[in-house]
């Protein structure tokens, strides 16, 4: 079978298909919180904000090299788990041990190197897990499981900085870092053994396995134009939203003046709103999108971000910055669920780990590189005024999303089977 499945799944399945995309995005919202903490503990103020973006930065390089690599490997493996479940399994195994590592780092260079680690595990996992969506949901429920998936993504970030912020609070990451390193383990290990395999693999064709991994990288993937130009686009709109994960205690702390404590209470129940809002945001908006076209509804979801992204960077009190970012989380719901669905409409299905793998590498890749530039402008900006700096990082943002819009105008959505 080369096209897109025809038989109806269950509901329960794809709750299960979808639980690890939380687990994850748990991972590193703990992860994207604990950095933001220790960069405040291990390098000076003044290169707080560029060394931050460095570390994030080589991590994003790491899951640009590996997802769409083990992703493109994993379409063409035979195996008694089938196709996807071997990379998953060895994956979740080795996130514990690296999360361990970076619970127990003393200097900058050590934490550096186990959030590489880190990427390198995480990403052997996800690439090859970013195929079962186009593997296995038929056409007719692709709006229902991509807008399951947005939630479970951003509950999954939810519980990250919940954990993270415990740490934050208490002044110690150990329990939060080796806490989501297990939640992962366990919802893994419910993936491996309760998820039903796809497609068979296609033929190799008597090509050896260096010749399929780089295969990932082939230039044929240009002639797919519908497929570039919405990665491009996806890019730039996910940029303003992880930024603000990216940045969010920098700016409560910096420009808002709270302590620590107050603000690990300030993250968390500004991750608890995001995820009320996706939530609520999420299947309307996936439903709509069967109405009146996915990319119309990014385009409302682009302008919903963009306001509420405006009022946090005005926002003088934690409490309206609260209230804006429950409009910058309904755009980002809303985005969320629709793109999924855009993506796995257009893209070739027997080689799906490949495509959602590069697809995915944007999604891995947008906070890194919100963290490089906005890091920067950070830093430059606070040179003149310590409290501005953060709102310089977020309000770039505004930008992006501008751009983002520009860029996905080329992209045709007709359903491609």
């Amino acid at each position: 079978m080369q096209g897109r499945p025809t038989r109806a799944l269950p509901v329960l399945q794809i709750l299960q298909l979808s639980a690890y995309w939380f687990a994850i995005s748990a991972i590193w919202g703990t992860v994207t919180l604990f950095l933001q903490r220790r960069m405040e503990d291990l390098v000076p103020k003044d290169v707080t904000g560029t060394a931050y973006g460095a570390v994030t930065a080589a991590g994003a390089l790491v899951a640009i090299l590996v997802q769409p690599t083990i992703g493109s490997i994993s379409d063409y493996t035979v195996s008694r788990w089938g196709r996807r479940k071997p990379y998953i399994a060895m994956g979740a195994i080795f996130d514990v041990i690296f999360l361990v590592g970076l619970a127990t780092s003393q200097s900058y260079l050590s934490v550096f190197a186990f959030v590489c680690l880190l990427q390198l595990s995480s990403n052997t996992a996800q690439g090859p897990f970013q195929g079962y969506l186009p593997d296995l949901v038929p056409a007719k429920q692709v709006s229902f499981a991509s807008a399951v998936y947005g939630v479970m993504n951003v509950l999954g970030k939810v519980c990250g900085i919940i954990l993270a912020a415990v740490g934050q609070a208490t002044g110690n990451f150990t329990v939060s870092l080796v806490g989501v390193g297990l939640l992962e383990l366990a919802i893994a290990t419910g993936t491996v053994a309760w998820v039903a395999e796809g497609r068979s693999a296609p033929s190799r064709q008597g090509r050896a396995w260096l010749d399929i991994a780089r295969s990932a990288w082939g230039l044929d993937i240009l002639k797919e134009r519908n497929f570039v130009w919405l990665v491009a686009s996806r890019l730039f709109l996910l940029l303003p939203i992880v930024g603000l994960l990216e940045f969010e205690n920098f700016f409560l702390q910096r420009s808002l003046g709270l302590n620590d404590q107050e603000a690990a209470f300030w993250n968390s129940a500004a991750s608890v709103v995001v995820g009320v809002s996706y939530v609520a945001a999420a299947y309307p908006a996936a439903r709509l999108s069967d109405r009146i076209g996915r990319k119309n509804v990014i385009y409302a979801a682009a302008a919903i971000a963009g306001i509420g992204l405006l009022g946090v960077v005005l926002s003088p009190t934690p409490i309206l910055a609260t209230a804006f970012i429950a409009v910058l989380a309904i755009g980002g719901g809303s985005f969320f669920a629709v793109d999924w669905a855009l993506m796995t409409d257009i893209i070739p299905k027997v080689t799906s780990g490949r495509f959602m793998g590069i697809s995915n590498v944007v999604t891995a890749g947008a906070g890194p590189i919100s963290a490089t530039i906005s890091g920067v402008i950070m830093d430059r900006v606070g040179a003149l005024d310590f409290t501005a700096g953060p709102r310089a990082a977020l309000g770039i943002g505004l930008l992006f999303l501008t751009v983002s819009v520009f860029l996905l105008r080329p992209v045709d959505e007709k359903r491609r089977e």
